[in-house]
């Protein structure tokens, strides 16, 4: 199409590799030569396709660069050598680490935090940031699985190869991780859940259909429901559910937080935790304040010898400059990361809190309940409460994670006072 609109302005296009004269013949053999280049270019496409996923499916890696905690190696495949990944030991501790955090209990902010503080450098030598971290923690490259060509334009079936290489963590506790970041995923919920000032709104559900039960305030002003949402929206005969009256419903909801969550008992259970946490964290802050160590020695030798190699001429500044830059910036940040290790050991002890100290907490917390603004309370509840589900007048709630010292995770309200659906 180009050649014909330059030929309508006098313009001939030349070709150096493919020469053609410009005549009837020569314009069809010039035609000829294109299109087989196309189809050269074409197969060669195919060809290159079909070679990667060969190697793909021998477990070997196609990746330009390695993912972090990992290396690439050689290994021979006939005449040939081609790539696979092996654990780089340094940094497939710190993916153990994210790993065992986030186990712990710790988020993604948290653990970037850490890193950065301890001055490890990510995996292009910057600073650790969320997505960086959660992408680690969901790439199944480190159980040693590998699976390529997951967005293929083409709409072939991605290569999965299961034990491709030596994994980093296990497959369990990969799957642990996956499932705990999934949990604790922020819900998108409707604008008008989000702005609704009934307590339990997103929480209370059906135990009939299983729908959402929703605030309704009555005409008057004076009384508010819960209610089922087919119910409301369907008319009599749709469920069997009952409108429950919402400042008795609520407050059962928050009785029962304070009996089964917010004790004395529980406090001083989670003290205790605390304490031996913290007694084992000692040990690692102690590993990870020798490991700290050991780089600054070796930083502060190199600095040395660079200082050394100016005073004795052998090599100019222009030379050595952002070497030196780049050397003391890392020894600052590892000065930085010793002096806070070195703080965590000497701050460690963690004493329990004694009985009116903890009595304090429990008010503290209650009064949370009852006085806070309405967004706080619903944040607060919804921490605890993933679902209050509704049956009749008895009322099912299932906690978030069991508070309690017996590990309870299902627990039943006595029976509510309800209001009969007229039809109205």
């Amino acid at each position: 199409m180009f050649k014909t609109l330059l030929r309508k302005d006098g313009v001939r296009v030349m070709s150096i590799n493919e020469p053609s004269d410009d005549t009837p013949t020569g314009n069809l053999f010039e035609a000829m030569i294109e299109s087989l280049d196309e189809f050269y270019s074409a197969n060669l496409g195919e060809e290159v396709t079909r070679g990667m996923r060969e190697s793909a499916s021998r477990g070997f890696y196609i990746g330009s660069y390695s993912p972090y905690g990992y290396r690439k190696v050689k290994v021979s495949d006939g005449n040939k050598e081609r790539p696979k990944l092996a654990p780089e030991p340094h940094e497939a501790q710190i993916v153990v680490r994210m790993f065992n955090e986030i186990l712990e209990g710790k988020g993604l902010k948290e653990i970037l935090k850490g890193l950065n503080r301890e001055g490890i450098a990510g995996p292009r030598g910057n600073e650790w940031i969320k997505t960086t971290i959660h992408g680690i923690l969901t790439n199944e490259v480190y159980t040693g699985t590998l699976v390529w060509g997951r967005h293929s334009v083409k709409g072939l079936a991605p290569i999965r190869v299961e034990n491709a290489w030596q994994p980093i963590v296990s497959k369990e506790t990969f799957d642990n991780v996956r499932n705990l970041l999934k949990s604790r995923a922020p819900l998108y919920l409707h604008p008008k859940r989000t702005a609704s000032h009934f307590l339990l709104s997103g929480i209370a559900k059906c135990g009939y259909c299983g729908k959402a039960l929703i605030g309704h305030d009555a005409k008057n002003g004076q009384f508010s429901y819960y209610v089922c949402g087919t119910l409301l929206k369907k008319g009599a005969g749709s469920c069997p559910a009952c409108y429950i009256n919402g400042k008795v419903f609520e407050g059962a909801v928050v009785d029962k937080i304070k009996e089964r969550i917010l004790t004395e008992e529980n406090l001083e259970e989670l003290v205790r935790q605390v304490n031996e946490e913290m007694d084992t964290a000692s040990v690692e802050y102690r590993e990870r304040l020798d490991s700290v160590i050991s780089e600054l020695d070796d930083v502060n030798q190199r600095l040395a010898r660079l200082y050394d190699a100016l005073e004795t001429s052998r090599l100019e500044l222009e030379d050595l400059a952002p070497r030196i830059q780049e050397l003391r910036r890392r020894q600052v940040q590892l000065l930085n990361a010793r002096a806070e290790l070195e703080q965590k050991l000497s701050d460690r002890r963690v004493y329990l809190a004694d009985m009116e100290t903890v009595t304090h907490y429990v008010k503290d917390l209650r009064n949370l309940l009852d006085d806070s603004p309405l967004t706080e309370r619903k944040s607060f509840i919804k921490s605890f409460i993933k679902e209050a589900r509704v049956t009749g007048a008895e009322v099912s709630l299932i906690y978030t994670i069991p508070m309690s010292p017996r590990g309870i995770t299902n627990d039943e309200l006595a029976v509510l006072p309800i209001v009969q659906y007229g039809g109205r």
